[in-house]
């Protein structure tokens, strides 16, 4: 049986928002249980929501998963926090990737 490399891939979700300067850390804030709930997740092997350390209207999203499965079941089951924080812009892509190595 054949397995497509979709299957197989090792997903990555990066990115990141604006939002007002003021609210930011809020937002950060408020998404921290879910951060720690996602990182105990089977399938899930990294995951932050940060405040960017340059620009004080960013916060940088950095997902990794084992599978695009382990990803929709995650997203079955969690709960975003309820938050009015407006975001301005998204900047956020997930990328299917079937090989990694060291950086260096």
């Amino acid at each position: 049986m054949s397995i497509s490399s979709q299957e197989t891939d090792v997903i990555i979700i990066a990115g990141h928002l604006k939002v007002a300067a003021a609210q930011r850390q809020a937002f950060v804030d408020a998404h921290a249980d879910l951060v720690a709930q996602a990182r105990r997740f089977p399938g899930c092997l990294d995951l932050a929501i940060t405040a960017d350390s340059v620009d004080a209207t960013r916060i940088n999203n950095m997902e990794l998963w084992r599978s695009e499965a382990d990803l929709e079941a995650w997203r079955k089951v969690c709960k975003p926090p309820k938050i009015d924080v407006r975001i301005e812009s998204d900047s956020v892509r997930k990328h299917h990737i079937s090989h990694s190595g060291p950086p260096f």
